[in-house]
């Protein structure tokens, strides 16, 4: 038990939290700017989203918006990359690589979220956002890599 303590106080693992940390907190933010852009917009998913809307038939309120389904999906594809991320790098972080490798995988993968989402919402021509998705998936395979070879008991 002393082992993991340690590797909780570890820089490693501070330096995993604070990352995590960043890219929990934008993903956060996407939920924000999906609600954002549903109300300026005006396009809501249910019916009693529009219970603020004055003066118009509340019913044409309830459709899709482009940019609303681009913002949506973007977010949709952080829960798909960040949780991954996120489950994978602290099991990363406790097979206790060296300081540098875990801070170039961390900011890596924090790098690519960030332009993966600037490519995404505003519609950058591909493959932005395909290159900075692919990044992002090969920095979580390459901390999974890690975990497996370090603690494999099959």
């Amino acid at each position: 038990m002393v082992e993991v303590v340690h590797m909780i106080d570890s820089e490693v693992f501070l330096a995993f939290s604070t990352y995590a940390t960043i890219v929990i907190l934008k993903m956060m933010f996407m939920s924000l700017m999906t609600g954002y852009m549903r109300v300026s917009k005006q396009a809501f998913s249910n019916l009693e989203d529009t219970a603020m809307a004055k003066g118009e038939d509340k019913k044409k309120l309830v459709r899709i918006d482009p940019d609303v389904e681009r913002v949506r999906r973007c977010h949709l594809n952080d829960l798909e990359s960040i949780v991954p991320f996120v489950l994978i790098g602290l099991l990363y972080a406790l097979t206790g690589p060296v300081l540098s490798t875990a801070l170039l995988h961390f900011r890596v993968f924090v790098a690519s979220r960030f332009i993966h989402t600037v490519a995404y919402t505003m519609a950058l021509p591909q493959p932005t956002r395909g290159l900075a998705f692919g990044v992002g998936l090969l920095t979580t395979l390459s901390m999974a890599y890690r975990v497996l070879t370090t603690a494999l008991f099959l």
